[in-house]
């Protein structure tokens, strides 16, 4: 089989309170919004598409209401032109018309909010995922918005792990506990397992103190601690484990353009974070 290449970018970033993400915590702790793209011999996959286009232009608390809702009382946002999924695709030379598969980790506002920006792709989730963000209650209760997710895409909903290709090289690993039907990925490069958490774990202190963040982006607290449980038996393995906003960590993958992740940049991610 061909090699498979791993890039990635930053398509926005945060400012929130600390103890959003670790309880406990105090201050604020400004965190990156990743994207992953997956160059596959079968195809190109987006895991995650970073913050929605209006975003760039929420200048003012009422644009942040009406963009984010109840998460506007939590963040600001750092969303520059240029930053958005598509233009750091375009950048680097790749079109997202001719992205094969969206992957959404889950349907939160920073993780699918640039859905609209490849239109041609499958979207794959979890069909737990997809029926929580269709429930009213649910939305409710997770903070979905519907304008992010429900585009037209021709989907994929499956239920647990699967292997995207058939070939074990790229794995949706079913990590519920953020939401309903969270998922993270496994995926094979240049001889390194690598796990993407997404944000079934947010920081690599969450995973060396298993310290769950703020009740409020907890859907499930049983189950994020086995996901903890589940990362840190796959470190002891020989896994690189990708934390979903550690800014320590994310610093060396990339500066926040579209960057190809290598052997070397996995080596150092495996010793940084916060």
């Amino acid at each position: 089989m061909s090699e498979i290449k791993l890039y990635a970018m930053t398509c926005g970033w945060l400012l929130a309170p600390y103890g959003l993400f670790q309880r406990g915590q105090t201050g604020e702790l400004a965190v990156p919004i990743p994207s992953y793209l997956i160059d596959h011999p079968k195809g190109l996959v987006i895991f995650d598409t970073g913050l929605e286009q209006q975003l760039q232009y929420a200048d003012t608390p009422e644009k942040l209401e009406a963009a984010l809702g109840g998460f506007a009382e939590d963040v600001s946002v750092r969303f520059l032109p240029g930053e958005n999924v598509s233009e750091r695709l375009k950048t680097y030379g790749f079109e997202p018309e001719k992205i094969r598969f969206l992957v959404n980790s889950h349907l939160h506002y920073d993780h699918c909010g640039g859905n609209a920006l490849i239109p041609n792709a499958q979207h794959v989730l979890q069909k737990r995922e997809w029926q929580a963000a269709n429930n009213p209650e649910q939305i409710e209760r997770n903070g979905y918005f519907s304008r992010h997710y429900d585009l037209g895409h021709d989907r994929l909903l499956v239920d647990g792990d699967y292997d995207l290709f058939g070939d074990g090289s790229v794995l949706l690993m079913a990590t519920y506990g953020h939401t309903p039907g969270h998922q993270s990925l496994r995926i094979s490069v240049e001889g390194h397992s690598v796990v993407i958490t997404s944000d079934a774990c947010y920081l690599k202190s969450t995973l060396e103190k298993l310290i769950l963040p703020d009740p409020k982006v907890v859907n499930d607290q049983d189950a994020m601690l086995k996901n903890y449980a589940l990362f840190n038996r796959l470190k002891e393995q020989g896994a690189v484990v990708l934390y979903g906003h550690d800014p320590e960590q994310y610093k060396t993958l990339t500066d926040g353009a579209l960057r190809r992740v290598t052997a070397q940049q996995l080596k150092a991610a495996q010793r940084a974070g916060m």
